[in-house]
């Protein structure tokens, strides 16, 4: 199965980079790297792109990123048509995680289809806060383009530095217009947190959880 599957790829890398190159002679394995490369932030080369050609074997965080580029979906079960005619791939969304700043040398990433705003992420959730119905580990994908309704669930900043995943209620708004919402926790052993009391900014809601099974 792993060698058909291989096999499989190598035909849609091939037929995907055939229809990309003669469009522009500059289109080489060397520029498909510097353009993965740019795309993701991740280190590509032309020795690792030539991998895929030959093997059919390709790590999964580039294959939305060749997707994109190629205009091929390298997931599809099936051969390409005879026109190359394919559906596009999702893209590639940052990944960032609950409570304070990290620095990363690496940028981490998650891919999803094309539906949100180019300003979502997901987040990776740290913590017990929101336990039972969330877990420590679940990624959820925030769209900063939605304004959130009184009962979602939405990420925030406290202050300059830590990212916290709540359920937001709105409670009205002040002498001068802003709203007073309240953040809170799902489990109990954590505070709610109100914007009148606390440096709050909501950054956006949440559309979508993921987990990984089996979960403790």
């Amino acid at each position: 199965m792993l060698e058909k599957t291989a096999k499989l790829m190598r035909v849609r890398l091939e037929a995907a980079f055939a229809r990309w190159q003669p469009v522009d002679g500059k289109k080489t394995k060397k520029r498909l790297a510097e353009l993965c490369e740019k795309e993701l932030g991740v280190k590509c080369t032309p020795q690792g792109v030539n991998g895929w050609f030959k093997t059919g074997r390709m790590d999964k965080m580039w294959l939305p990123v060749v997707g994109r580029i190629l205009n091929v979906d390298l997931l599809l079960d099936v051969d390409l048509s005879a026109d190359g005619a394919v559906s596009a791939v999702g893209r590639a969304y940052p990944l960032s995680f609950t409570g304070p700043s990290r620095r990363r040398r690496i940028r981490l990433v998650e891919f999803g289809d094309d539906s949100p705003s180019q300003g979502a992420f997901f987040l990776q959730l740290v913590g017990d806060s929101m336990f039972p119905e969330f877990r420590e580990g679940d990624r959820v994908l925030i769209d900063p383009a939605v304004t959130p309704q009184p009962g979602d669930y939405v990420a925030a900043k406290s202050g300059k530095n830590e990212t916290l995943f709540r359920k937001y209620r709105l409670l009205g708004h002040d002498d001068s217009g802003e709203e007073v919402f309240e953040l809170m926790p799902l489990n109990q052993d954590h505070p709610v947190m109100r914007s009148d009391n606390y440096e709050l900014s909501v950054i956006g809601t949440m559309l979508e959880l993921r987990r990984k099974f089996p979960s403790p």
